[in-house]
């Protein structure tokens, strides 16, 4: 049994006694039951990407430098903002779409990179430039190596 105890007006400081409870062990319990679609978008919700139907690449230029050439990759305002997931697939095909030349071993692994990390390091940087005579490391050793595999940029 446990002691039933409240607070009472009576001008004594003790607690008072009300009376006794019989201890039980049974606990309440509540069972939520959670599936995985709650902790993702419902299905039939879109997720807004802000920047959708804009292109994401303003244009593409080779030229030619003292290691080989170079393609110049010129990002639009959208393509420099945007963080809307697969968004680096659609600006790599508008790349591809201005330059089928572009589709050689490392190239996108340089997009990519630069498309990640060198919109957060230097946002204003006019262009981002790929060269196809960098050696194919994949992607991880492209970031290593600052997007540019196999020796900096000249």
């Amino acid at each position: 049994m446990l002691p039933l105890i409240a607070c009472a007006d009576t001008g004594d400081t003790d607690p008072v006694s009300i009376g006794t409870l019989a201890a039980s062990t049974a606990v309440p319990t509540a069972t939520v039951a959670r599936s995985a679609s709650a902790l993702t978008t419902p299905a039939g919700l879109p997720t807004v990407d802000p920047y959708a139907g804009l292109p994401l690449i303003e244009r593409v230029e080779w030229t030619s430098n003292v290691d080989g050439p170079r393609l110049l990759v010129f990002p639009t305002t959208a393509g420099r903002r945007t963080t809307t997931q697969g968004s680096d697939e659609r600006a790599w095909q508008e790349v591809l779409a201005l330059s089928a030349d572009a589709e050689s071993p490392g190239m996108r692994d340089q997009f990519v990179c630069h498309w990640e990390w060198a919109r957060l390091v230097q946002p204003n940087k006019p262009s981002w430039n790929l060269e196809p005579w960098r050696p194919d490391v994949g992607y991880q050793a492209v970031v290593a190596a600052s997007c540019n595999p196999g020796g900096p940029e000249r």
